[in-house]
């Protein structure tokens, strides 16, 4: 009989009284919230919510002047970035930045060396499988549009095998049958491989098929939690997105 691998108890990511300072201003106050594995957790908002400055601090790209940052039960709070991403957090970005002086086959190498241990040109392989990625490896990546270069970008992610993907405005740049792309790998990756997903999001119809929880922030402050129908009936929501709520709605 084979033994059971004993797991961590609790969620696989979380974050709890997250305050951050940038340029003598709080742009956080308070953040927490948490992702099971094989979860996805939207996050929206309206510009200046405070979103991306939240994934930098859940990344490790930046240090926060309160809270905590657990993963598998861990404080990683003082973690850097790529120590991060050596415990299997990834990160994406709203821009798909790829090295334009580098061809297809040079970014997988580069990526497959980037720290130890390094992976082999099946490993690229699989991370291309997985996201669909069907590109000449002699091709320069300065001549992929935004789809591709998402793709490329996720395939050097997942050839790491991350349990966790912070994905910043995925579908950004996208037309609909792409974005239904992204859709159907997400779900691949949360379904049927576990990896946990928190992403932000403009598109509502894509975290409609794929957030299994959303959390609606505004002003550095997270103003309603839940699924998506209830998070978009909450009149603290409504009245973040639209000018015209009447006044006094946010006390209902």
């Amino acid at each position: 009989m084979t033994p059971s691998i004993a797991r961590p108890a609790g969620p696989l990511f979380a974050c709890e009284g997250i305050h951050l300072d940038l340029g003598g201003r709080e742009i956080l106050h308070g953040i927490g919230l948490h992702v099971d594995r094989g979860e996805v957790l939207g996050i929206i908002g309206p510009n200046g919510a405070g979103k991306t400055s939240l994934f930098e601090v859940l990344s490790g790209r930046i240090q926060p002047k309160t809270g905590r940052v657990t993963y598998e039960g861990a404080d990683i709070t003082k973690l850097p970035l790529y120590a991060r991403a050596r415990l299997g957090i990834g990160r994406t970005y709203q821009t798909p930045v790829v090295p334009d002086e580098l061809t297809v086959g040079e970014t997988f190498k580069a990526a497959r060396q980037a720290f130890a241990p390094y992976l082999t040109r099946f490993d690229a392989e699989y991370g291309a499988e997985l996201v669909g990625f069907k590109v000449a490896p002699d091709e320069p990546t300065v001549k992929l549009e935004t789809l591709n270069r998402r793709k490329l970008l996720l395939a050097c992610l997942l050839m790491r095998r991350p349990k966790l993907l912070l994905m910043d405005e995925p579908a950004a740049g996208l037309i609909n049958s792409e974005v239904d792309e992204i859709d159907h790998l997400i779900r691949l990756l949360s379904k049927e491989m576990n990896i946990s997903v928190i992403i932000v999001e403009h598109r509502i119809e894509l975290l409609e098929t794929i957030a299994d929880r959303v959390m609606v922030m505004d002003a550095g402050e997270t103003i309603a939690q839940g699924s998506l129908a209830d998070v978009l009936t909450d009149p603290k929501v409504h009245a973040a997105y639209f000018e015209n709520v009447v006044e006094g709605s946010l006390d209902e």
